[in-house]
């Protein structure tokens, strides 16, 4: 019964956060938001006993990437000069994808098919591997069978990085002031 109410507290708390990612205007403010929408997700994780998955989820997600971001917000130190309106094909496309993401949940909620595991079938599941043995396997996949992939998005982002910076630089003029876009 408390699990089901600490769910309940942690899906609207992780909901919220993530509405607000989505509406607010200021990108500091989406981005602390967006710290809140990833704690409360590892919250969830902790109710299903994930631990593993938990830490992960606050010391990359919510440590790494989300410091990530606000580095890159305060490096272009936008602010509230440039406010760009959506245009009408923005506006359309979005609806499309609004109507077919709540056409797919509305599908997955009225399937029959659907089948439910409890939490406590997912504890018995999660306990039956040792628990020093899931890591192991974790580290072993990640850097023997996926290891292309693990060095890729770190080049990506190695990239992401330069290339902000080198936009940074390029929009101050002489005196360290910036220039008009």
């Amino acid at each position: 019964m408390m699990v089901d109410v600490l769910f309940y507290i942690f899906a609207i708390v992780t909901l919220g956060s993530a509405a607000c990612v989505v509406l607010t205007r200021n990108a500091v403010n989406a981005a602390m938001a967006l710290i809140v929408s990833l704690v409360g997700v590892a919250s969830l994780f902790v109710l299903l006993s994930a631990y593993f998955l938990a830490v992960v989820q606050v010391l990359v997600y919510a440590g790494a990437v989300v410091v990530l971001f606000l580095f890159v917000i305060m490096l272009l130190d936008e602010g509230e000069k440039r406010r760009v309106s959506p245009g009408s094909l923005t506006t359309a496309a979005s609806l499309v994808a609004f109507v077919l993401l709540l056409v797919g949940v509305v599908s997955i909620v009225i399937s029959e098919d659907l089948v439910v595991a409890g939490v406590a079938e997912k504890r018995t599941l999660a306990t039956t591997a040792p628990v020093g043995d899931v890591p192991n396997q974790y580290g072993y996949h990640l850097f023997t069978s996926y290891m292309l992939p693990f060095q890729v998005a770190g080049f990506l982002l190695l990239v992401a990085m330069i290339g902000v910076i080198l936009i940074s630089k390029r929009y101050r003029n002489a005196s360290g002031s910036r220039e008009g876009v």
